[in-house]
């Protein structure tokens, strides 16, 4: 049965689980996450499908069935499986997306590596994703396409299905011309994406740099623009703009590019909060403290992350105030690197390094300055300690957006906590409330969590109940809802 909404995106929509010996398939543990919303979506339509990859020895004979039907929670639903090679994975994943466009993406060009890219193995990769999904498509179906390791997909789908409406969204951050270009292969990919009907990015900054580069390397223009939503835009932060592109024409062809913000779900952690266990998992935090305040920091293991950076702030922080010693301590949640991919087992080297020295020079039999954590922490867990926490320290040199602030901020209910967010982090141009720092700053870092540490309580829950407020409004709700409209504009066009 051909379907109404296709979901392109690399990863499958369900968990595999090996029993006695077989693989069952389960819905994702957690209903907080990117999967479970773009499912949310499946029962708007009569039918939908989801188009994933899976490892396969042999693509052209795998051991599963290509597609599959599913009817869980969300409702029924077809799953196309591409069978690719581990080969066929590393080369376009872990190679091209992660080592050639992840750095540029991010502003890393000293980390640019070209030499390793097979190019024709992406464009195959991509091209077998858009036949997969044309395969299931009825023919104005929407067919939405999901982040930059798929960048090439709306150009094949527009061959292959000429009259569907397709959308693409970004999660990450899109560069301006000056980083997009160093990509040898920017105008295949601008011009693949300028195919869409729809190309939706989180932040306006992200928004303004596609139109940037579109005419950069195309005779595009912009045909609908508007002044930034004061939401969107506080002034004087390093992401903010005063104006937001909202469509642009390629010949004939009209793109709509639409700025919308992915939130968290808020009525899930509220749940998690208001959950008996998470109150008990808070009172034994706090009492394992006891005069200490504790700092969380949650991230993965990345050098866009600003882990390092972080960790050299608190080492100075305990330099400079000895009265601070057995009065304080970070809890610094790394999610461990992969260890295939050097650049990051390098920087989980070295966080490690800088977490053994801290405590070495600072801590004592009694109090170690930081927890370092390299492995994810259930969610509910997870939710306790931003419940006990006085401090949330996010500060990544560049995020396209960064859902763990808004988690921080979601599960205070009580307006209490303090949150310290990097100026790079795209939420910062959102989330009024928040202690802005530059992470590239000795000065800002320091003093921003100086100033988080002895926030007078008045001022902390003012300015949480503003961050609590901004998180209510750009909520995951809102955020399919404002998608589905989108949707609702590709079929009248």
């Amino acid at each position: 049965m051909k379907s109404d909404l296709v979901i392109v995106y690399h990863r499958q929509p369900y968990e595999e689980v090996e029993i006695d010996g077989k693989i069952e398939l389960r819905e994702n543990s957690s209903p907080n996450g990117i999967v479970p919303t773009l499912k949310s979506f499946f029962g708007r339509v009569d039918h939908a499908s989801w188009v994933a990859w899976k490892y396969a020895d042999d693509p052209a004979n795998p051991d599963f069935d290509r597609v599959i039907d599913i009817n869980d929670s969300y409702g029924s639903y077809s799953v196309s499986r591409l069978p690719l090679t581990k080969e066929q994975v590393s080369s376009f994943y872990h190679v091209s997306s992660k080592e050639a466009f992840w750095p540029i993406l991010h502003g890393f060009k000293e980390r640019y590596n070209y030499d390793p890219v097979d190019w024709p193995t992406f464009r195959q990769v991509n091209w077998a994703f858009a036949e997969a999904a044309a395969a299931q498509a009825t023919d104005d179906a929407v067919i939405w396409v999901h982040d930059y390791n798929l960048w090439l997909v709306p150009a094949y789908l527009r061959q292959l299905k000429p009259n569907a409406r397709i959308a693409f969204f970004h999660h990450t951050p899109f560069p301006n011309p000056d980083l997009f270009n160093v990509l040898p292969w920017r105008e295949e990919i601008i011009k693949s994406l300028l195919q869409a009907d729809a190309v939706g990015f989180h932040i306006p900054r992200y928004s303004n740099n596609f139109k940037a580069v579109a005419r950069s390397l195309t005779s595009s223009k912009t045909i609908d623009e508007t002044v930034t939503s004061d939401e969107m835009s506080p002034r004087g932060m390093a992401l903010s703009e005063r104006m937001t592109v909202r469509a642009i024409q390629h010949h004939d062809h009209k793109v709509i590019v639409d700025t919308s913000p992915v939130g968290v779900d808020t009525d899930y952690i509220a749940e998690c909060v208001a959950a008996p266990q998470v109150d008990e998992k808070v009172d034994e935090i706090r009492a394992d403290l006891g005069d200490c305040k504790l700092i969380v920091s949650v991230s993965r293991t990345d050098y866009t992350k600003g882990n390092i950076e972080q960790l050299e702030a608190f080492e100075r922080l305990l330099s400079n105030r000895p009265d601070l010693h057995g009065k304080v301590r970070l809890m610094h949640v790394s999610v461990g690197a992969n260890r295939n991919m050097t650049a990051y087992e390098e920087i989980q080297q070295r966080i490690e390094e800088l977490t053994g020295r801290i405590n070495g020079t600072y801590g004592s039999f009694e109090w170690q300055p930081v927890a370092l954590i390299s492995t994810a922490i259930p969610f509910a867990e997870l939710v306790a300690y931003y419940r006990a926490a006085d401090v949330a320290w996010i500060t990544p040199l560049a995020d396209g957006l960064n859902l763990v602030a808004s988690e921080f901020c979601a599960a205070r209910s009580d307006n209490e906590g303090v949150l310290v967010l990097s100026e790079f982090a795209g939420t910062a141009v959102l989330l009024d409330g928040a202690i802005p720092v530059n992470p590239f700053s000795h000065a800002s870092m320091d003093s921003g969590i100086e100033q988080a540490l002895s926030m007078d309580p008045i001022e902390a829950r003012d300015r949480m109940q503003r961050l609590r407020n901004r998180v209510a409004r750009f909520d995951i709700n809102a955020w399919v809802k404002s998608q589905v409209e989108l949707f609702d504009r590709l079929r009248q066009r």
